[in-house]
């Protein structure tokens, strides 16, 4: 596999887990349950699945390719 390609598949990973804690927030919102231990579960959760996104998209930018920024 080409390694923009690997990078791509880890990066989908961690957005995986990353929209997995966002949906799992936000049950929680609907349900109105913004306290208490399922509420600070899960903000745990959000922040370490962004956390390790972020890492990796940093960790990893010298070798994304650069592309020029769309006008607009």
């Amino acid at each position: 596999m080409h390694s923009t390609d690997d990078l791509r598949f880890k990066s989908h990973q961690f957005l995986l887990e990353l929209d997995a804690a966002t949906t799992g927030m936000m049950m929680l919102v609907s349900t109105h349950e913004m306290t208490g231990e399922r509420w600070e579960l899960a903000r745990q959760r959000h922040c370490a699945a962004y956390e390790a996104w972020n890492s990796f998209i940093n960790g990893s930018a010298q070798v994304l390719p650069r592309y020029p920024a769309v006008p607009g």
